[in-house]
């Protein structure tokens, strides 16, 4: 084989690898028992250690100096390549093995914690995963940012300045649209219990009618949904409130957002650096999109209304019109996934700041639950009552996903650029929708974005797929419309 053939030869093995690595990480978030916390986090850190060390392999210097792509597919195959042995070989392998465990213990740890509302049992580990993420950070970064180092992990190219930006230019009519609803006060929402059994029935039904191939996935329960995997074997997971159906069903819709676009990849890109979404940003504008441009939309929400009637009886509504408000009801809630569309960029804003003051080190791990508080009730105007409310609710931290929580407004960014070029394009979408057909929009999205993979990156492809470049003005024109519309602003 020549250098080229080689180099992609070893890189799927690898990608194999890191694929069972996700899967760990699935069962443990699903099935584990308990008891196997400790062992699953050597397990994962033994594996991170091989991946660290194929990833690092000095073979791939010099198969990368002497291959030639053989198309432009195939460059894009070598600059990920690239851009990974670089990235991976500033980072030690005892420090990577390191995270890996204590990671990997960290998130049995919060769960924990967070059931018990126990703070300050978080803490010590938290202060480790923080540690060792700063060190990560000033490895990669080379003297530079620590924080633009980790953001460029999930959104390659971003920095927390230009992050910090676009917030600044999104605030201030977020928080005017968000004063001018609360004034007008809120719709009715839903009353009575929901089966659980029969909440996971109506979820399976949301992700066939969104596109999830069965033959290659599965759901199942978890604290924090999430999607795992690529290919051939994406899972999904959701969780069930008996009281609010909507936490089910959009968690749902969410989560096959993301898994539609592992599945809508490329076949003969799989195993290989590019067979995966472009960057977490892109990946959160198909399930942003997925969850509320089209799930949350009149039309679709009115063929909901009409399944949850068949299946759970009266529950309270009495038509569509009343059902989409309830839907997309605006109230100042402590949990950023089940946060309306108003408010859910201010929750992401705000952990953006906390986290980049954490990794800078101009806030203290022992300080961060005060300083969440204060900042919780300066920018939703509501005192945190419990940890589980506040600094417990999201996993990402314990899993040391610093640089994450910024890309799920990006990926909101993203997707109102998205929707707004896919309704110019699909004529008839609100009729199709009403009878609960989205497949013209996800055919859309799987042929302008999905199907790329990685080849493009971030800004190209979705830049490509709308036919202009991304910017908030699309998003917020959006919810200034519908949300000015529901409240007769």
């Amino acid at each position: 084989m020549n250098a080229y053939d080689e180099l992609m030869a070893f890189q799927r093995q690898t990608e194999a690898l890191a694929q069972v690595a996700g899967r760990l990480g699935w069962d443990q978030e699903t099935v584990m028992p308990e008891g196997a916390a400790g062992q699953r986090a050597e397990e994962i850190g033994a594996l991170e250690s091989v991946l660290h060390a194929r990833r690092t392999d000095p073979r791939i210097a010099g198969w990368l100096a002497a291959a030639v792509a053989p198309d432009a597919v195939g460059e894009a195959q070598l600059r990920q390549i690239r851009r990974s042995f670089v990235r991976t070989s500033k980072v030690p392998a005892r420090l990577a093995e390191e995270i890996a465990r204590v990671t990997s213990l960290a998130q049995g740890i919060w769960a924990s914690a967070r059931a018990r509302e126990d703070v300050a049992g978080f803490l010590p580990t938290l202060a480790q995963v923080v540690a060792l993420k700063r060190e990560e950070g000033a490895a990669l970064a080379e003297g530079g940012d620590p924080y633009d180092a980790l953001v460029d992990d999930y959104e390659p190219g971003m920095t927390g300045a230009e992050i910090a930006a676009m917030f600044a230019a999104m605030r201030p009519r977020l928080v005017a649209l968000r004063a001018k609803v609360l004034a007008a006060g809120a719709p009715k929402g839903v009353v009575g219990r929901f089966d659980s059994e029969a909440q996971m029935a109506l979820s399976r039904e949301l992700a066939t009618v969104f596109g999830y191939d069965w033959d290659r996935g599965r759901i199942d329960l978890a604290v924090h949904p999430f999607s795992s995997g690529s290919g051939h074997d994406v899972r999904i997971t959701t969780r069930v409130s008996e009281v609010d159906p909507f936490n089910c069903f959009y968690s749902t819709i969410h989560e096959v957002g993301h898994a539609a676009y592992e599945q809508g990849v490329e076949a003969s890109y799989a195993l290989t650096p590019i067979g995966q979404g472009a960057s977490m940003g892109v990946h959160e504008s198909q399930s942003r999109s997925y969850e509320n441009q089209l799930g949350r939309s009149r039309a679709f929400t009115g063929w909901l209304f009409g399944r949850m009637r068949e299946v759970f009886g009266d529950f309270g509504i009495p038509d569509a019109e009343g059902f989409y408000r309830a839907v997309n009801r605006v109230h100042a809630g402590y949990i950023r996934t089940e946060a309306d569309e108003v408010h859910y960029n201010l929750h992401v804003m705000m952990r953006f700041d906390l986290e980049r003051a954490l990794i800078k080190g101009d806030l203290d791990v022992a300080d961060l639950e005060a300083a969440w508080n204060d900042r919780f009730r300066a920018d939703f105007g509501v005192a945190v009552d419990r940890p589980s409310n506040g600094m417990l609710q999201d996993v990402h931290w314990s899993c040391g996903l610093f640089g994450y929580f910024p890309t799920y407004t990006l990926g909101n960014v993203y997707a109102g650029c998205l929707v707004k070029a896919l309704r110019a394009k699909v004529p008839g979408l609100d009729g199709q929708m009403a009878r609960g057909d989205v497949g013209a929009a996800t055919a859309w999205m799987r042929d302008r974005l999905q199907r790329h993979g990685a080849r493009y990156l971030p800004r190209e492809v979705v830049a490509q797929a709308c036919g202009f470049e991304p910017s908030e003005a699309p998003l917020l024109d959006y919810l200034e419309a519908k949300f000015g519309e529901i409240y007769a602003l």
